[in-house]
């Protein structure tokens, strides 16, 4: 199940690009993340009231808060990077360059997470690399 929902992950990240690269001409790239934020921020709490799952929210720990909090900043920056970027370069440059997060994550995960680290996980990410130096050069 889990391999359903990242690839519809990555059609609706795919969509995202596109939709906000044609939604943001002309508008200031700061104000773009800030209407795409809200209508994230309306779906979520829609899926939330829409599941029943608001109750729990008194049951998240501090370590969570903070740590959630944390991923929300960096989500937000990211966005913002992003969106900058998307305004100024082309969408077929900026979304490899983007995925570049697929390396660093795997480097994360290996380093803080203690996931292993596997010769098929360096060739992916050799791949990805060369992919995206492809890509935008």
């Amino acid at each position: 199940m889990w391999f359903l929902f990242a690839v519809l992950s990555a059609l609706f990240a795919a969509l995202t690009s596109i939709l906000a690269k044609v939604g943001i001409e002309g508008v200031n790239s700061n104000l773009a993340t800030a209407i795409r934020t809200a209508v994230v921020l309306a779906m979520s709490w829609g899926m939330v009231f829409l599941t029943k799952t608001q109750g729990g929210i008194t049951e998240i720990s501090k370590k969570s808060w903070v740590f959630l909090i944390l991923s929300g900043l960096a989500t937000g920056a990211s966005w913002l990077c992003y969106y900058r970027a998307l305004q100024v370069g082309k969408a077929s440059q900026v979304v490899p360059v983007d995925k570049l997060s697929v390396v660093i994550t795997l480097l994360l995960a290996f380093i803080f997470l203690h996931e292993e680290f596997t010769v098929k996980s360096l060739v992916g990410c050799v791949l990805i690399g060369a992919g995206t130096l492809l890509m935008v050069l």
